[in-house]
């Protein structure tokens, strides 16, 4: 009767916890146990890994097998835990050595031949294994690339349990097979739009831009065909490349999505782009077990757009007022809570009225005023009062078109390289703080002795403050926008012009 153990790696949202992997054989009678609060999807691990033992030439023993996973408190989701179960079982039957069995955490689903399948969440598991101290992880060979993603780990890439046992020191004969691609098909890499291909809306443009480099939320108003969506899908484009830890976030993220990562980290900003009947679940994430990422998180580092925005419900648009304000989405759940980075830039969009035809000057509006009320307030003062840009845009006119296109427009590589600029002169000064980014800094640091600004500076937003036009909020946030304004435009410090350009652009729409 034997003992081995060896390692896995159950995930809770993209954090990662080490489970140490148990075998004990006992008694005559036949049969498996397996312990450890597993879910469903693990405890059906018992049939896979004995029908994959013995299609690979590897029968597991008749006697009772215990196994055990600890901590047991811990709850474990999936069928990554195939690999290590199975190697565990013959390491305590002696099949392979237990000391090598014990020093490889072990990632994998095994199929009913033996075939082992790519595992989603590669890339936060071999993070986390690495954070644990562990040197060597062995995958599915369909993961190799993703887990080769992590600095410093040894991957040991097998395409079936019978290949995973002989490296073990299993005396079989190595047979070929071909490894198993991710289940979910991966979806390519869109090119990225470029900000030239849009005619006129200069406001607009310009209001990209400053939201490109501070970091800023915008919400756009007009009828349809003004652009908005054209608009909004070019804002990634303006954004700079991710930094190490960014792109090693959204890779993560990706992995834990199901979708193929590949053999680079993910180095551009990522565009969600969910649909108006999407759940709050969808949108923040949760599951009744394994908890996904939802829309927001996916986008994090990147742009989260709401095209048609009123017509979300609005318990999903509030879902998303706690996670602009720290960053961070927490799902709770009653076996344990589930932390995503909520990073993102929110980009909203919306016709003025039901019919969308409200302000336009070609067509007549048919919506009473009420209506319109009614429509806009779908989205609720708190969220509208965290968005830092809100403008009307309008519809091109032949007139407009003519002039446009007489003049040069700027490129999506242009303007990137002015909000890299932009966003290193904010850094600077913001060294020895906890941000870099004008968005993320904080009121009472923008109003203390750092940053102050003058009397004759703040004037405006001071009497907008008195008079109830915008909210304590709001005053932060159009100093935040003034400060970008500034870093764009090369001068140290916003004067009245870059404080009256910020409220214009913080009180820039119709309604």
């Amino acid at each position: 009767m034997g003992h081995a153990r060896t390692h896995a790696v159950a995930l809770l949202g993209l954090t990662g916890a080490l489970v140490e992997v148990e075998a004990d054989i006992s008694g005559q009678l036949p049969g498996m146990i397996l312990i450890g609060l597993p879910d469903t999807a693990l405890s059906e691990a018992k049939q896979r890994v004995r029908a994959a033992a013995k299609n690979s030439g590897c029968s597991l023993t008749r006697n009772l097998l215990t196994i055990n996973l600890s901590p047991a408190a811990l709850p474990k989701h999936g069928s990554g835990f195939d690999l290590a179960i199975a190697l565990a079982c013959l390491a305590a039957d002696g099949v392979v050595a237990p000391a090598s069995v014990s020093s490889v955490v072990h990632i994998g689903e095994l199929a009913l031949d033996g075939r082992l399948r790519p595992t989603r969440g590669m890339l936060p598991a071999v993070l986390a294994a690495s954070r644990a101290g562990y040197t060597t992880v062995m995958v599915p060979a369909g993961n190799a690339d993703e887990a080769a993603l992590v600095p410093g780990m040894r991957v040991i890439a097998v395409t079936s349990l019978r290949d995973a046992a002989i490296w073990h020191g299993a005396q079989l004969q190595p047979i070929p097979v071909d490894a198993m691609l991710l289940p979910v098909e991966s979806v390519p890499d869109a090119e990225e739009p470029d900000l030239a291909d849009v005619v006129g809306n200069d406001d607009a443009i310009l209001a990209l831009q400053i939201a490109a480099a501070g970091g800023h939320h915008v919400f756009m108003i007009g009828p349809p065909g003004a652009g908005k969506t054209m608009l909004a899908a070019r804002l990634p484009g303006l954004l700079p490349d991710l930094d190490a830890e960014a792109s090693l976030e959204v890779s993560s993220l990706r992995s834990l999505n199901g979708q193929r990562v590949g053999a680079s980290l993910i180095v551009r900003p990522p565009l969600e782009s969910p649909h108006h009947t999407a759940t709050a679940a969808a949108m923040v994430g949760g599951g009744s077990g394994l908890i996904r990422p939802g829309a927001a998180a996916r986008a994090s580092h990147g742009v989260l757009f709401l095209d048609e925005a009123p017509e979300f419900q609005s318990a999903v648009l509030d879902a998303l007022r706690q996670p602009l304000e720290s960053g961070v989405i927490t799902i709770h759940r009653a076996n344990g809570t589930a932390q995503f980075p909520a990073r993102f830039q929110l980009v909203m969009a919306a016709n003025p009225c039901p019919c969308g035809q409200f302000g336009a000057a070609d067509h007549d509006c048919t919506c009473p005023p009420s209506a319109r009320r009614r429509y806009l307030a779908r989205i609720s003062g708190p969220l509208l009062d965290r968005i830092d840009i809100q403008l009307t845009v309008s519809r091109i006119t032949a007139a407009h078109l003519r002039l446009a296109e007489a003049e040069p427009r700027v490129t999506s590589a242009m303007v990137r390289a002015r909000v890299v600029d932009a966003r290193a002169t904010a850094a600077e000064r913001l060294t020895g703080t906890p941000w870099s980014l004008n968005s993320h800094v904080p009121g009472p640091w923008l109003r203390g002795p750092h940053a102050r600004l003058g009397g004759a500076t703040t004037a405006p937003i001071d009497r907008a403050l008195e008079l109830g036009g915008i909210t304590m909020r709001g005053y932060d946030r159009v100093l935040r926008l003034a400060w970008t304004i500034a870093d764009l435009e090369g001068v140290s410090r916003p004067g009245a012009e870059q404080v009256g350009q910020a409220l214009y652009l913080r009180k820039g729409r119709t309604s």
